[in-house]
């Protein structure tokens, strides 16, 4: 459902005109999700919608970057050095999803973690040694996503479930 609403913080002279999304989740009927939007009055509702369905992997990429990038990990004292900090970590993580990208055919659950321990240098491992765990994580991976399907009597996506990995 969408509506445009009038938003007025009491403060400004005037209330301005917002989209007011409202959605309903596939899996859960009862769950509603409301989301307001500043967007351009002309934009199309079914735009509106996936937008607010995009949100998902907006938080995921900031979750990645805090997790595995740092990103939350600053200590900085001016704005030009958590500029620096934070160009640093959107860089990691643009490598990361370049990587996963190409890697996507032999590897399409490569997560950045899985990533990070497999190619950051380590000094007790060797390439083979560390294409052998990367490939060990990626069957166990593999192995959890089809239980999932399984659970949930759905049927394994071809991108999936065709990746032929070596043991």
């Amino acid at each position: 459902m969408h509506r445009r609403v009038w938003l007025w913080d009491g403060e400004e002279k005037q209330a301005h005109h917002w989209h007011l999304i409202v959605r309903r989740e596939i899996d859960s009927p009862q769950t509603l999700k409301y989301t307001l939007s500043n967007a351009e009055a002309e934009l199309p509702t079914h735009r509106l919608a996936q937008m607010q369905a995009q949100r998902f992997w907006v938080e995921r990429a900031f979750q990645e970057a805090k997790s595995h990038c740092g990103m939350g990990d600053y200590q900085a004292r001016k704005w030009s050095a958590w500029h620096h900090h934070m160009t640093l970590a959107a860089i990691s993580l643009l490598f990361m999803l370049e990587e996963r990208i190409l890697q996507k055919d032999s590897y399409p659950l490569l997560s950045c973690e899985t990533l990070l321990r497999t190619t950051l240098p380590r000094r007790d491992l060797d390439r083979e040694e560390v294409i052998r765990q990367m490939e060990k994580r990626h069957h166990k991976r593999l192995a959890a996503t089809e239980a999932e399907y399984r659970k949930q009597k759905l049927p394994m996506p071809e991108t999936i479930g065709a990746v032929n990995l070596t043991k």
